[in-house]
Order: C-alpha cells, then structure tokens, then sequence
C-alpha cells in the first residue's frame, strides 16, 4: 500500500518549521528532491512586485519559549513549532502576566489544542498554547525569548515539469507553508510527491505535467506573476492538492467555471470511489485555489480533498496530527483518487468505430458462437461501447452514459484497438 510510504515520509518532514519563506521551506523542497531529482529550486527576492502583492521578508526562527515566575519553560518553540505565532519579530524581555496575555493565543472552545497562527504582514510577536495551559498561567514576571530574523532574503518554490507527447499541460500545485500540522499540509506535499514519482516512471504521456510545490497564496501569485501567460496557452487540466490524508471523508470543490475536465473528472472520479463526497461550492473555496481561477487567469483547475480545509475539528490546530487524523489508509485514499483523475485525464479520447454497421464480433472471437437467453454482462458492456463511439463522445462521457467507472474501461479500449474495431484520430 503506497499510503504507507507516504506517511512514513511525512513523518520525515513533520518536524520541519515551514512558512511561507525561510530555511524550513528549503529543508521540505530538498527532502523532496531527494525522491524527484529532477525538481528544480527556484528564488524570488524579498521586495518583487508580483501582481498586486509583493514578497514579504524572510524569516528564520532560531529559538524561542517563555520563563514562568518560577523558572518553568514553556511554550518552548523547539518541543512544539505551533507555539510561536508564525513570521513573529524578535523580542527578549520580562513582562508581567497581564501584558504577556496581549501576545498570547489560545482557542477556548478546543482547551487541549494549540492553534496555528501567523501575522505575514503586520509585524508583532506572540506564542500560541492551549486554552488548559493558559488558564494556568501564575501571576508573576515572565521571561520572554524570541530569537528570530526577519530580513530580505527570498521565498523559494520548486517546479518540476515531466514532458509528454504534446506541449498541453497538466497542472498539480500543492504548498510547503505550514509547520507541524498533518492534513492540512503534509498530506499534499507528500501525496504529491508520489504522484510525481509514478508520473515520472511512466514510459509514454499524451500530456505534459507542471508540478509545485509552493508556500500558499503569496506562492501561487509569485508563480502565476512569472508564469501565467504560458500557463494559459498550455494547461488544460489541473488539481490544487491539499486535506488529502484523513479517512473520513472524500470532497470536492470546483473551478470558478465549474464545468471544466477537471470538475468533471473530480465529480466522475469521487461518484465511484465514495458515493456520499461532499460537494461544495466556487464560494466555499480558501486555498490557491482561488488564484488559480481568478478572473483573467481562469485556469481549469478543481480541487479533490479528502476531509476539506475548516470541516474538521483538528484543523490549524496541534491536534492535526499524524496518529489520529492523518493515516497510511487516507494517504492511500487521496493518492488513488488522484491518480485516477490523471490517468482519465490521459486516457481520455474520442473513439470511432471503423466498420460500417455493427461489427461482427464472432469472427474475431470477441463474441460466443453459442447464442443464449441472457448474454454476458461483459458482452453487453462491449456491444453497448461500441454503439457510442461515434467520434463525438470522449472516454469519461461514455463512462458517464455506461453508468461505470472510466477504469473499468481501459481494457475494452485497448482489446477493441488491437482488433481495429474502434480508433482515434489523436
């Protein structure tokens, strides 16, 4: 089960201190690039206008925890990367409780979970800790120590691009930005990774393959700044790649268009795997997602997702974690509905029939010479395939008319080509 690897890579990765820039991202994508040899590296310099935003100040975070009155360490950044509020400035100093508590943060409703935080683009500092801990908090003079740096430096992304037969291309974008959460980050990475692998081992693609792995939001505009006219010329399909690990549930969230190959596939692809996929809407969307189909980008690209961003208890939360959220079993889940999406993707032609009239089956041995009251579900499958290729219908839509799973088709197309019964002209 190739759910299994996936983990045990995550787990690799998990006590990486990710943001949106800095030496965590670098750490992650290199870890990456040990699997894809072929990944590359990029930098974009702090202060580059990209689109309507500009890339922030690097940050790098050396140490940094809190002395109680009585000389206790806690919220210690080296035991728990989610205590210090992300992109936090430099501080050393005493403060007393009541002051401390205005840099403090905490989620009263979830008492034994520390949130995830970050402030990118206000400077200020603060630590996170559970509700439980917080409230017992003694008065008293506390110690405070963040060793960090914020300076111009670069925020990096890595690209890898796998050629195909033709230039169209098939996009996957995933982020490397967060610190030690499972579903709701290392899932996607990771997933991603897997894909790419077997992408790679493949010995002929009809399409080629752009692939990232991007902080969110400011990643995804800093690539699409430098990127988004080829990508407009040339991606037809694509899947923004995140919540892919839980095994509680499959999801779906389309483009802003909606009635992409992708959306299609996603919907094709989730109605076989787990009838009951929650569905959700343009207006539910909250990841890169959202620039990816922004007006006068308008990308194809939906997204699949096991449990969704914010639908479960855990997320942004310490309690996302590899153990009780995030398993080998829904690695296997998201990598497999996602290796479907892009094997139909691949496999997707429009067939014709290369005989007038139906085919006569029985000479080629594709038919029983023994006729019977009730034919063979196989064979009924077979004849009722062929009345559809006509040219017009791709491979997804006559899977959608059978009422099947489009996999279920791949050895019928390939028994019929071999007889030149059906063709294509792709």
């Amino acid at each position: 089960m190739i759910g299994k690897d996936i983990h045990d890579f995550a787990h690799k990765l998990w006590p990486i201190n990710r943001s949106i820039t800095g030496e965590g991202v670098r750490q992650t994508l290199n870890e990456i690039k040990k699997i894809l040899p072929n990944v590359e590296i990029h930098s974009v310099a702090s202060n580059t206008k990209v689109f309507d935003w500009t890339v922030p100040k690097e940050w790098i975070v050396h140490d940094a925890y809190l002395i109680t009155p009585n000389g206790k360490k806690i919220c210690d950044f080296k035991e728990n990367n989610l205590h210090l509020l992300g992109y936090s400035t430099p501080f050393k100093g005493e403060l007393g409780l009541d002051e401390l508590k205005k840099h403090l943060y905490t989620l009263p409703d979830q008492p034994n979970a520390i949130p995830y935080l970050t402030s990118y683009y206000k400077e200020r500092w603060g630590f996170c800790l559970s509700q439980q801990q917080y409230d017992n908090l003694e008065e008293g003079k506390y110690k405070v120590y963040i060793n960090t740096k914020l300076f111009d430096g670069v925020l990096n992304f890595a690209e890898l691009l796998i050629k195909g037969k033709n230039k169209e291309e098939v996009f996957i974008s995933t982020y490397v930005c967060h610190p030690s959460m499972a579903n709701n980050e290392l899932s996607g990475p990771t997933v991603v990774t897997f894909l790419a692998q077997w992408l790679t081992q493949l010995k002929s693609l009809n399409y080629s393959y752009r692939i990232i792995f991007i902080p969110e939001t400011i990643g995804s505009i800093t690539y699409l700044s430098l990127n988004h006219e080829e990508m407009k010329k040339k991606i037809v399909a694509g899947f923004n790649v995140s919540c892919v690990g839980d095994d509680r549930a499959y999801s779906y969230l389309p483009s802003r268009n909606g009635n992409t190959i992708s959306d299609l596939v996603a919907k094709h692809v989730l109605k076989w795997t787990d009838p009951n996929f929650h569905s959700y809407s343009w207006l539910d969307r909250g990841s890169d997602e959202r620039q990816y189909c922004a007006p006068g980008i308008d990308l194809p690209i939906a997204t699949i997702m096991r449990t969704k961003y914010g639908e479960y208890p855990e997320s942004h939360t310490s309690l996302d974690d590899l153990i009780n959220v995030v398993t080998p079993q829904g690695l296997n889940g998201g990598y497999w509905a996602l290796r479907r999406s892009l094997e139909i993707i691949e496999k997707n032609k429009k067939y014709k029939v290369s005989v007038m009239g139906e085919p006569q089956m029985g000479k080629r041995g594709l038919y029983p010479s023994l006729s019977t009251k009730t034919p063979q579900k196989d064979i009924i499958l077979m004849m009722n395939f062929i009345s559809l290729c006509d040219g017009s219908s791709s491979l997804i839509e006559i899977a959608e008319q059978l009422n099947v799973p489009t996999w279920e088709l791949y050895d019928l197309v390939d028994l019929l080509v071999s007889h030149k019964i059906i063709s294509t002209d792709e």
